[in-house]
């Protein structure tokens, strides 16, 4: 058996609106296609009044998901990708396709100016 790392489905009923059913669809074909196995879909309606990344956070944390697909970033607040949720998973966008990744290559250490007499 293969390991297939975990993802959620992310969107907003605000945003999608009556395309919500094709919005859903599409996040399913991308984590299909990426090799993610799908786990939930996290479905926010500002009509509630809670936080709306709270709920989206808790899954992906009992989830242990790898990453959240969502529709566009227009489904996060002000249609950017909230930096604390790339600090816990990656972040995918189906349009346009784009991958907003946890892990970076790691800071290089500071080292100390290079002489011209090669000491």
């Amino acid at each position: 058996m293969r390991y297939k790392p975990t993802c959620l489905g992310y969107l907003r009923t605000d945003i999608s609106g009556v395309t919500q059913l094709w919005d859903q669809t599409q996040i399913r074909k991308l984590a299909t296609r990426l090799g993610y196995d799908f786990a939930d879909m996290v479905i926010y309606d500002p009509r509630f009044g809670r936080p709306p990344l709270a709920r989206l956070k808790a899954q992906a944390t009992r989830l242990d998901a790898e990453a959240v697909i969502v529709p566009s970033p227009e489904h996060f607040e002000g249609g950017e990708i909230p930096g604390t949720l790339v600090a816990q998973v990656d972040v995918i966008t189906v349009t346009p396709e784009e991958t907003y990744a946890r892990r970076m290559m790691p800071p290089l250490r500071d080292l100390p100016p290079a002489r011209a007499d090669g000491a």
